[in-house]
Parts: structure tokens; sequence; C-alpha cells
């Protein structure tokens, strides 16, 4: 690589990259903005694809912006480059969340790129999975991961386990019992085929799973606030493994490095062969989201309930095109 900046048509891969990371509802809340003359790549928030009732105060939003800068991150190391991160760089623009500039890469930036296959690889699941254990070398591999980004990364034990499926399960009949909640979810999901899909974000249809026979599961069911004709019913794992997302503070600053984190530990189970999928229901909710945490645990602030396991990859979902996601100025 040489020591020159890259050209606008060297960033165009890197943010297809970065936009294939999650987001809440798949709403993928960003905007890129890349300053040939400097290198410099900054990330917005969009305030056009906020969610007023699930996320009032953008903490998912900030999650998702995040996990796409980690993204973009692991594409700019696979490409010979570093990158140097600043988080909140305007006091005078809260949407301006990230400035990252392109530099010579350094050893970490190297490490990174050995996470760029999982990029396309990783899917969420929503799909039952297998009965199996995890190794646990792989789940120490996950906590070294958030440690990396500044967060910490929990495994609960059964009771916690239970706990946290309690409340997801409450969290879906809080939606339900309010309109506005369910009127939400259920603009960002798409009841028709592949071929009728006119938008490319949502939750579509094929990326629902089958509704839960018995006990249910941890896993988000979109088809809750628009039945699919046909769609299928399957029995979910009875123990789910579930690992939580967390940081000592709670602010920005502390999502901004979670969904980092987040995206990391899901690009490091990617690389491992697991699946994954994720649901923030109960964190959704103030009166539910600081009983997820282990009162005995160091973690002050789950940001993320993510299952794992081994299981078929999800589908791929919708993604909007560079062009309405990136300017170069």
């Amino acid at each position: 690589m040489t020591a020159s900046l890259p050209n606008p048509a060297e960033i165009v891969p890197l943010i297809e990259d970065a936009v294939t990371a999650p987001s809440m509802h798949n709403a993928q809340p960003w905007k890129f903005l890349y300053r040939p003359a400097s290198g410099l790549i900054e990330l917005y928030g969009d305030p056009d694809r906020v969610m007023p009732h699930g996320d009032p105060d953008h903490r998912a939003l900030h999650l998702g912006c995040a996990a796409a800068l980690f993204n973009l991150r692991v594409s700019a190391a696979a490409a010979g480059w570093g990158t140097g991160v600043r988080l909140l760089p305007d006091p005078d623009d809260p949407w301006l969340l990230i400035a990252a500039d392109l530099r010579e890469p350094g050893p970490t930036d190297r490490d990174l790129g050995t996470l760029h296959p999982a990029v396309r690889q990783r899917h969420s699941s929503r799909f039952p999975f297998a009965e199996e254990e995890i190794p646990p070398a792989l789940l120490d591999g996950l906590r070294a991961a958030a440690l990396l980004e500044g967060c910490r990364l929990a495994v609960p034990d059964a009771w916690h386990t239970d706990t946290v499926l309690g409340l997801v399960h409450d969290s879906e009949h809080r939606e339900e019992m309010d309109p506005a909640m369910t009127a939400e979810t259920k603009a960002w999901t798409h009841a028709g085929t592949p071929e009728e899909r006119t938008r490319p974000d949502g939750i579509p249809v094929d990326a629902f799973g089958p509704k839960h026979s018995g006990r249910g599961g941890v896993v988000r069911d979109f088809g809750r606030s628009r039945p699919v004709p046909g769609r299928g019913w399957a029995a979910f794992e009875q123990n789910p493994h579930i690992v939580l997302l967390g940081t000592a503070g709670d602010g920005p600053e502390d999502w901004l490095r979670a969904g980092q984190a987040l995206q990391r530990v899901l690009l490091q189970a990617t690389a491992d062969g697991l699946v994954t999928s994720m649901t923030s229901q109960p964190l959704e909710w103030p009166a539910l989201r600081w009983t997820v945490r282990d009162p005995g645990s160091a973690m002050t602030h789950v940001q993320m309930v993510i299952r794992i396991g081994y299981g078929p990859q999800g589908p791929v979902t919708p993604r909007r095109p560079v062009a309405e996601v990136l300017d170069i100025r």
C-alpha cells in the first residue's frame, strides 16, 4: 500500500461492507461522508430513521452505527488501511457520531483483517439452534473480543438465563398491549415475497423464521405484528445459549463502544462456526432493562442480549445501496 489517500472508488467497497452491519429492525440508520482531501470518513446517525417508541434515546441507533463502523474498520484492514477513530468528535453536532481517519495500518489493524470473511457470512438467524454445548474456549474468545473494544461479555448461568427469557416474553406482551410500539415494529417488517419487496431495509418475511411451538425462545417474533399466511411452526431449543454484552456507563460514547464490541463478537462467533441472533426487547422498556443484568456482576448496563449456537445461518436481508448512504465532498 502506498502512503497516498484512497480515492472515492476505493471507499465504496468499504462502505458496502460497513452497511451489512445489524441494526434495530434493520433500519440502517447511518449516513457516511468521505472527504478525499484528508482521508476522513464521517459517520452520522440518520434522524429520518429513528424509532421514537422503541428507541427514544437513540441508544439502538448508536449501537447500529457503531457496528457499521466496526465493519468498516475490518474492511479497511483487509484492504491494507488502518483507521484512527474519534467518537462524538463535534459537541455541536450530536448526529455526527464518529470520525475515522484512514492511515498506515498498525499491528491491531492487521489483526482485524482476519475477520473480513465473516462480514458477508454473518446474518441473524431466527431459526431453531441445536441443543449442543458451546466449547468454553469459544466463549472465552468471545469474551476477549468484547474486551478488545472496552466492553464486557457475560455468560449467564441457568437461573439468570431463565430470568432473561422471562423478561423477553414479558416485553413481547407489553408490546402487544402498546399500539404505538406495535405499529412501529410493523412499519419495519415486510410480508411480501422477496420479489415483492419495495424498499431495501426492514425485516422481510423470509427472515422472520418459524413461529415458536412450546415454551418459545429468545428470538424476536416479527410475525406477531404482521401475520404471514402459511408460516410454519418449529420447536426451538429448550435451553438457549445467550450472552449479555454490557458496559460500565450508559451514555452515547458507551453505546458507540458497545456497538463496535457487538459486531466484533458477532464476527468472531461467525468465524468460529457459530450462528447468532439478537433481541433488544427487554432493553426497550426502562422498567425491565435494569433487571436483565446480573446483580452480582460488574456489568452495570446491558446493551444487548445475544443468542449463540449451532444451526442454520439466517437469510440475507436487504441493504440500502451505497449511493443512498455515502456522500463525497
